[in-house]
């Protein structure tokens, strides 16, 4: 009244000030002032606005229109509601100033606060829990309850079943739903007489049974041992965040929408398709708007064009980076580059054309003439034919590897190589040599086969395959096409789910079957063979367990009482304890990486003095890790037990690689599949396994790391 205002609408009726009725301050009121009464006509002019501004003004920034001559369906005025703010004034919800950090999963201000930004949530997956369906629960399907050997359990378990009528020697499979689902999440409020024998007194009791996973997950929060945390952390898995759907940011980001989209939307769309969006985004904008953001448009569709030109327009914005091929990473990182538009830049790219199909090789070579034409230098580590004719100038090292390596062969332009009469790359490239194609090849066997139904990890269209076994088999496709995620995300990680008994969670498929063939399966690929100065191909092969005990069966070894452990550098007492075997000392560097130096006392060799007294044929244990594969053949020529597994080595093709070099060195990585190939062929293992690899010269399997 103070201020000038005459009306209130309290609890929906309308008062003059004056007349207003005493409120009982037990209850809650409604409200309203009333700023203006207007007829609208052609001569009101700006006094609504006037009016509206009042009415922001008194009520922080809400503000109602009322219309007197329409109704709602229950008789009351219809309202309009104003908020001068990023806010909804019915529900409350409100955005704080717009920002782009609001938009980022990297930054606490736009991430979720449920998930963290991770769009995922580590949950209690009934798959981890019952990894074999086939099992009845007496023989052990609930994984958690049959490493224990107390009766509690499967009295328990027993109980529930026989409540509903079914028992625990069914198959988990055979059970009635409603049984399953009681196991697992309990029975809610109904309860469960439950008879307990220990062998000396018998006990009852009934109350209603929270499920295995409702179990793990209250002793999750409510333990405080580390122990027991890690142990029910083998039974989770990642799920999508309930609060965020697997977007990663808080709600009020999705709130904010372009032509009906938020940006999560936007992104889990293929880069194809996005593009696509941002080029008929500006025909559905008015002029102001096509004004305001005509230089972020332009910003946004030049890198997804750079995205699209290089080739990996399938994948989805919002694809996770650990789930690409390495082809698909190099690729996304040349777009960048060219999108920086740099010149006088050295590129040096190793192998860029690995996990390519053919039909893309054209386009990355496109690819890397734009980074070459503004004036930078591009060079290139290839064995691809048309990476190497495409080129400019060609380098062809050689002539063998290793030890038979290390001199310039030919140099010049392609057509140089291919006439040098002794370049071996250059007789390939002509055709002069070539690789014969097999005359015969196998039949493949009926009845044994692995299939795989239903697949649909990442790109996968609901694939069903029969891969069928006894046969070399290879799966091949364009870039993207989903061979990895087929063969790597989905058969290899459910094979070792059932077979090797592996914590992984397989891609989303529906059966898969002709696991009775299978012994079990092993991953070959491109990790290093070891992560440590400790580890080396003799180590990993096991071709050091008979040197030592070759070493130790020497005469100088009996006469001084040496043993086979005198001779790893893993004991104490032949070792040299200044670097503890290790032959480098770890200097650990503040806000950089450790570095790694030659032992000062025992210069490198590993061992201690008296132990390097002890040799064969002039050489000492420390010696044989500077041969090369091919040199130990030799060596060891009259030691079978040794040659044989050199000799596996050999056929493979790293005859030229030292038994020692360290196995966590990076530069070694390209021979690591071939040392695995090796140790494979060395384990005997039965026929009917199944091998996953990544060749490092092959498009079907993209090296990774």
């Amino acid at each position: 009244m103070r201020r000038g205002f005459q009306r209130v609408k309290i609890d929906g009726e309308y008062y003059e000030i004056e007349e207003a009725p005493a409120l009982d301050k037990k209850f809650k009121h409604d409200i309203e002032v009333v700023v203006d009464r207007v007829v609208v006509g052609p001569d009101i002019a700006g006094r609504p606005a006037e009016s509206f501004e009042t009415a922001l003004k008194l009520a922080e920034g809400i503000a109602l229109i009322e219309y007197a001559d329409e109704k709602n369906e229950d008789g009351t005025p219809r309202q309009t509601t104003f908020s001068e703010k990023f806010a909804c004034p019915v529900s409350g919800f409100t955005i704080a100033e717009i920002e782009p950090r609001l938009f980022s999963f990297n930054n606490p201000f736009g991430a979720c606060p449920v998930c963290d930004g991770l769009g995922t949530e580590q949950k209690i997956d009934p798959d981890q829990i019952v990894p074999d369906a086939t099992m009845s629960l007496k023989d052990g399907a609930i994984l958690p309850r049959s490493k224990t050997s107390a009766p509690y359990y499967l009295q328990t378990l027993q109980a529930v079943v026989k409540h509903f009528g079914a028992s625990t020697g069914t198959a988990r499979s055979d059970l009635p739903f409603e049984v399953q689902h009681a196991v697992l999440y309990g029975t809610d409020k109904t309860p469960i007489n439950f008879v307990y024998d220990d062998g000396l007194r018998q006990y009852k009791t009934t109350k209603p049974f929270e499920g295995v996973i409702g179990n793990l997950e209250r002793r999750y929060k409510e333990t405080e041992s580390a122990g027991m945390r890690e142990e029910i952390e083998k039974y989770m898995s990642a799920k999508p965040c309930v609060a965020c759907g697997g977007y990663r940011l808080k709600p009020e980001a999705p709130a904010v929408k372009i032509d009906g989209l938020h940006i999560g939307q936007v992104t889990e769309q293929s880069i194809r398709n996005v593009s696509n969006w941002f080029a008929a985004l500006p025909e559905r904008f008015t002029p102001t708007q096509k004004q305001i953001g005509e230089r972020i448009l332009k910003e946004i569709t030049e890198r997804l064009n750079f995205l699209n030109d290089v080739g990996p327009e399938y994948l989805s914005m919002s694809r996770n980076s650990g789930t690409l091929s390495g082809g698909e990473s190099q690729r996304i990182r040349l777009a960048s580059q060219i999108g920086s538009g740099l010149t006088g830049v050295l590129y040096v790219l190793d192998e860029p054309s690995i996990g390519l199909h053919q039909r893309d090789n054209a386009r990355l070579l496109d690819t890397l003439r734009r980074l070459r034409d503004p004036g930078n230098t591009v060079i290139v580590v290839e064995h691809d034919e048309d990476a190497i004719l495409t080129a400019d100038y060609v380098l062809d090292i050689g002539p063998g590897a290793g030890v038979h390596g290390g001199h310039i062969v030919a140099e010049g332009t392609p057509q140089d190589i291919l006439n040098h009469p002794d370049s071996l790359t250059g007789k390939y490239l002509s055709g002069r040599m070539g690789i014969p194609l097999p005359a015969e090849r196998r039949v493949a066997k009926k009845g044994k086969s692995l299939s795989v139904k239903g697949a649909t990890g990442n790109n996968l269209k609901n694939v069903s395959v029969d891969v069928p076994l006894g046969m070399f088999v290879a799966i091949t496709g364009v870039s993207g096409g989903g061979k990895s995620t087929l063969m790597i995300d989905t058969m290899y990680q459910a094979i070792a789910r059932r077979l090797n008994g592996a914590r992984v969670v397989p891609a989303p498929h529906e059966s898969l079957t002709g696991l009775e063939f299978l012994d079990k399966v092993i991953d070959i690929d491109q990790s290093p063979i070891g992560r440590t100065p400790r580890s080396n191909p003799a180590t990993y092969t096991g071709a050091f367990t008979p040197l030592r005990e070759w070493f130790a069966g020497l005469p100088e070894s009996k006469a001084r009482g040496y043993g086979p452990g005198r001779f790893s550098f893993n004991v104490k007492g032949g070792r040299c304890e200044k670097c503890e075997g290790d032959g480098v000392l770890k200097i650990e560097m503040h806000f950089l990486p450790d570095v790694y130096v030659t032992c000062d006392v025992c210069k490198g060799k590993r061992y201690n003095r008296e132990t390097l007294e002890v040799q064969f044929k002039g050489k000492s244990i420390s010696d044989i890790p500077d041969m090369t594969i091919d040199e130990g053949v030799d060596f060891f020529s009259a030691v079978p037990i040794i040659r044989d597994k050199f000799a596996t080595l050999q056929r493979v093709g790293t005859g030229y690689v030292k038994v020692g070099p360290a196995g966590h060195d990076p530069v070694r990585r390209r021979g690591a599949a071939r040392q695995a190939v090796q140790g494979t062929l060395q384990a005997r293992h039965r026929p009917h396994a199944l091998y996953a690899g990544r060749a490092h010269h092959g498009p079907a399997f993209p090296r990774r790391g």
